[in-house]
């Protein structure tokens, strides 16, 4: 191999005839060299390290270790010369937490100490998996960076991961599943010195960029290629080549005295935390939660209820990380009998996408032309079902029109079915009062002009196509809202710029004599959308304000940081009042859910005047308290959220208008 003769070469003079020739050995063993191993104690004594046992199987915590703990000197296994193959591959198997984007977490280092230069790394985001190596020649030295797209490891599940290295050749296999091959314009080195160098363990020397995760096995297999070794295998997700002594048995059941030879934690059986996994290490096993008091029998992966518990929210982790075809302003998630679950992404770029769920994801189902779609509106009309698009931009023509599709039965995908002048259109709005149905939609604005009207449509039976029915003067309009309080039907408009000023009134809309007509005020900046929910008897209507502007006024980065408000319906009053303000980070949606008992209001923060990444809250509803903050998610530019369930539990979905990435989070329960 080339990595031999390199290291010949190097060693040429020890073996010229005639000046003491001897038999020519490689830098390092060319067997699997345990990193892991070498970094921690046989009997893992190693300060702050945790030994944990999560889905069957053990690895180590090494967040609260100081960087420079978990490390050693590469003369430890490059015993022979200084010099790093140049063919090789390295095993990691590891279990990730869901991470904030843009955060970067190393696996390995290989730092030269005296200059403090990365020579070697591994790190990953919650997109990319990252092999860094220091290049060189006679105009300097400079970092090479090789990354692979989306190796799926923020899933909070076991992955082994292998990276084969062979000069200009970079392969990445996930669980023994198809490889990602990447040519690169600048090889590895072939004499990559690490003399004075160091190995690091889950860190880089410092304390920015610590492994969080866990970490079963870290191997460094000099001269080859270590995949045909691990693959094929009955779990490729624990495929093993070499870890620590003291990860060794995949089940939760120790033999003999195991325990007592190495400490390590485990999923509790009786817990006040999160529930543990149900894996065949738990089969036929009992778990009570105390805090709950509820008994529960492991039966094959589900934990199935003996003694019956109230539902309730845990905390909330990454399920599915959903590529887009752009950035993506709205989303809808909707069922169609027979069909199955869907989501509709309304995306910047020229095409917006459906996905279908399968098999416990979200996988790409059709793709329709759009003109900057901004949301989607699913709606029935009889065993008609339809979805209608908000185009924001004309089309190539320079025609401005939204479009409704219908389901066709027999193709089983959405066609065309009624375009509809729009101008700049945000939303649309379904909704039916005394068995008639309507469309209506926010039309933001008419060139410069925000001042213009919004349009409600009413379905005409006989020609079966939606018709104008009324108009209502809207500026800058955002967001329609229908909800019915026993007898009356109201809208609500979501008006965001009139041309001057986000500080305008939206406005609430009573139908009666067979149009809506004004029924309250409020004074909103920047309105984006409005959520009207109910709890109990009581109805309540919260809009997202966006941000502060005023022709008259520069704009300030604290213009973003404003509060959102939830009013109340006063019956006696028969008005919507004031009860309680919540700050948010320029707010574009709420979304409110239940789980079990409990009820839940979700917001879409989307910037803060400096930086897009922001978290997202969800807040509690604790009666007199009012809403109180529960979780926060880390979001990129969010946009929209949506709640919905399936047989397998209850999940979260956002939308991101500032890269083309929207997640699906799954709503852990106890």
């Amino acid at each position: 191999m080339s990595a031999l003769l390199t290291l010949c070469v190097a060693l040429l003079p020890l073996a010229t005839p005639g000046r003491g020739a001897r038999q020519w050995e490689p830098c390092t063993d060319l067997r699997p060299l345990d990193v892991l191993a070498e970094a921690i104690p046989p009997d893992g004594s190693a300060v702050g390290v945790r030994v944990m046992q999560v889905q069957g199987a053990r690895g180590l915590q090494l967040s609260a270790a100081a960087p420079h703990a978990l490390s050693f000197p590469a003369s430890r296994i490059f015993f022979r010369c200084d010099l790093f193959p140049e063919e090789f591959s390295i095993v990691v198997t590891l279990k990730v937490p869901s991470l904030p984007p843009k955060k970067n977490e190393y696996l390995l280092a290989v730092v030269a100490e005296e200059r403090d230069s990365l020579l070697l790394g591994l790190r990953y985001s919650p997109t990319q998996l990252h092999f860094l190596f220091l290049s060189e020649d006679g105009a300097g030295a400079w970092q090479t960076r090789v990354s692979f797209r989306s190796p799926a490891l923020v899933d909070g599940q076991w992955h082994v991961l292998v990276l084969a290295v062979s000069e200009g050749s970079f392969s990445l296999t996930t669980d023994c599943g198809p490889a990602m091959d990447i040519m690169a314009d600048m090889p590895f080195p072939a004499t990559l010195s690490v003399r004075g160098a160091r190995f690091f363990i889950g860190s880089r020397r410092r304390t920015k960029g610590r492994f969080t995760g866990l970490v079963r096995q870290l191997v460094l297999l000099p001269g080859s290629d270590a995949t045909p070794r691990l693959c094929p295998c009955v779990n490729p997700e624990l495929a093993v080549l070499s870890i620590p002594t003291i990860l060794h048995g995949l089940t939760g059941k120790p033999e003999d005295n195991e325990v007592l030879k190495y400490p390590y934690e485990t999923d509790m059986k009786v817990t006040l935390g999160p529930r543990p996994p149900c894996t065949k290490a738990e089969d036929a096993q009992f778990w009570f939660d105390a805090s709950r008091k509820g008994l529960y029998l492991c039966v094959g992966s589900e934990w199935v209820s003996v003694l019956a518990a109230k539902e309730k929210l845990d905390y909330v982790e990454e399920h599915q990380s959903l590529f887009t075809n752009s950035e993506t302003l709205g989303i809808e998630v909707f069922v169609i009998p027979e069909a199955g679950l869907f989501v509709a992404t309304a995306n910047r770029k020229t095409t917006s996408a459906i996905y279908k769920w399968t098999d416990g994801k979200f996988a790409s189902y059709q793709d329709i032309p759009t003109h900057q779609a901004q949301s989607w509106r699913h709606f029935t009309i009889g065993k008609k079902i339809f979805l209608a698009v908000a185009n924001f931009e004309p089309n190539e023509k320079g025609q401005e029109f939204s479009v409704i599709y219908k389901w066709s039965q027999r193709r089983l995908r959405f066609t065309p079915y009624q375009r509809v002048p729009t101008h700049s259109a945000r939303d649309w709005e379904a909704f039916e009062v005394a068995g008639e149905h309507f469309l209506a939609v926010a039309n933001h604005r008419e060139g410069d002009n925000h001042n213009i009207d919004s349009v409600i449509y009413k379905w005409n039976p006989g020609t079966r196509l939606f018709e104008a029915n009324q108009t209502i003067a809207t500026s800058g309009a955002y967001d329609w809202e229908f909800f019915t309080v026993g007898p009356y039907a109201f809208l609500a408009v979501a008006n965001a710029f009139n041309g001057t000023s986000t500080q305008l009134q939206s406005h609430l809309y009573v139908r009666l004599g067979g149009s809506f007509q004004l029924f309250q005020s409020f004074l909103t900046f920047g309105a984006a959308d409005w959520e009207v929910f109910h709890i109990g008897e009581r109805v309540f209507l919260a809009v997202a304000n966006s941000h502060r502007y005023d022709a008259e006024m520069r704009v300030q980065n604290d213009s973003y940081v404003i509060n959102s408000v939830i009013y109340e319906l006063n019956v006696t009053a028969q008005t919507f009042v004031r009860f309680q303000e919540i700050r948010t980070c320029s707010a574009l949606d709420w979304e409110f859910f239940s789980v079990g008992e409990d009820y839940f209001l979700v917001v879409a923060n989307s910037f803060d005047g400096n930086t897009f990444s922001v978290n997202s809250i969800i807040y509690r509803w604790q009666g007199y308290e009012g809403f109180v903050a529960v979780h926060s998610l880390p979001t990129f530019g969010c946009r929209d959220w949506e709640a919905f369930r399936t047989a397998a539990g209850s999940y979260l979905v956002y939308s991101s208008a500032k890269e083309p990435l929207s997640r699906v989070l799954k709503l852990r329960t106890g």
